[in-house]
């Protein structure tokens, strides 16, 4: 029997052929399995052109086979990193409340959304809508996650602002909830659609080291890509114009992955995330913050370490550091700064 997106796709292949290219890219983005094969599939088409057409690169094979073997170790690298950041978690706001309380989270219905009156001198009055009533234990521990969270926001904030609007869930400083995996993701970066997951406080590292390799394997492979065709070899003039076509969108992919690279350790060099960035005036607790000033750097090899050693636990959330601090990091630096490492 037919699946129901083949006739879709069949029918439409007759009236428009980019739209059935747009129908697959869909399908295959909406199955996780499926774009994982499409990625290999591109990986293997760009590199296995060159061994099937370059007899050069077989003959130096043959000559020097540390040099096309460490290609294809990177290779294998690359596509593995791939898989392990595609499958890792980015650490949800869910998981560090059942770490926190010990036990499973509150969800709560829209319909009967949980109501907190906080004072700022730490006593909170929890009042919860009878349909939700259970047992003393729960309201507990829902309530020291909400005094846990109250501690690491700026005076002024409330608990509306911290109450995600779409699971209910209290949302911590750096958190925000993706549409695309439907949960709250700690210190949340971006959804990366090749990956098929977000990218968030637990896999950040893991993507910078698959963007990293990506990046390196890119490289090389234009430069295989180059090397054939200088070579003075003779050869068809139709495997130039396949090299050559091949060749235009691979160095926009080696273009974008260097910038992108850049990008994300300038972000693990600041400890900021992709939505801070983009998004800092719409963040409540980060507007008013003194231009240039990353108010969750703690210097940059403290960052770095965070960034690259870190694990998720509810006991290293950052808490929005006071204005009195912030106002001070915006000072220029001087003699003393440099001397005594401020920026470290």
């Amino acid at each position: 029997m037919a699946h129901p997106g083949d006739i879709v796709v069949a029918s439409a292949a007759r009236k428009n052929p980019s739209e059935v290219c747009s129908r697959l890219f869909v399908r295959a983005r909406e199955s996780p399995w499926g774009l994982k094969a499409a990625m290999v599939v591109f990986h293997v088409f760009f590199a296995g052109v060159l061994f099937l057409l370059d007899r050069d690169l077989i003959r130096r094979t043959k000559e020097k086979p540390w040099c096309t073997g460490t290609y294809l170790v990177i290779f294998g690298a690359t596509l593995a990193q791939y898989f392990f950041t595609s499958g890792s978690s980015p650490g949800y706001v869910i998981d560090a409340m059942r770490a926190a309380n010990g036990m499973k989270a509150i969800f709560i219905e829209s319909p009967t959304v949980l109501k907190q009156s906080i004072s700022r001198n730490g006593n909170m009055i929890p009042s919860i809508n009878q349909s939700q009533v259970g047992h003393n234990n729960s309201q507990m521990n829902s309530s020291s996650w909400l005094k846990f969270v109250a501690d690491l926001y700026p005076p002024g904030l409330t608990n509306r602002n911290w109450t995600c609007p779409n699971c209910n869930v209290i949302q911590p400083p750096r958190s925000k909830h993706c549409h695309d995996c439907d949960k709250c993701v700690l210190q949340f970066d971006h959804h990366c659609l090749w990956l098929g997951t977000c990218i968030g406080k637990k896999n950040h590292c893991r993507f910078w080291w698959y963007i990293f390799e990506e990046t390196i394997l890119c490289i090389w492979t234009v430069i295989l890509y180059i090397t054939f065709l200088h070579s003075k070899d003779t050869k068809a003039w139709w495997k130039d114009f396949i090299l050559i076509v091949l060749l235009v969108p691979l160095a926009f992919c080696v273009i974008f992955l260097i910038l992108l690279l850049l990008f994300h350790s300038y972000l693990a060099l600041t400890n900021q995330t992709t939505y801070e960035t983009v998004k800092r005036q719409r963040i409540l607790y980060l507007r008013g913050i003194p231009a240039g000033v990353h108010p969750f750097s703690n210097g940059i090899f403290r960052n770095l370490r965070a960034f690259c050693c870190s694990r998720v636990s509810i006991y290293d959330m950052e808490a929005v550091p006071p204005m009195e601090e912030l106002e001070d990091r915006a000072r220029p630096y001087t003699c003393v700064d440099v001397v005594s490492c401020r920026c470290c």
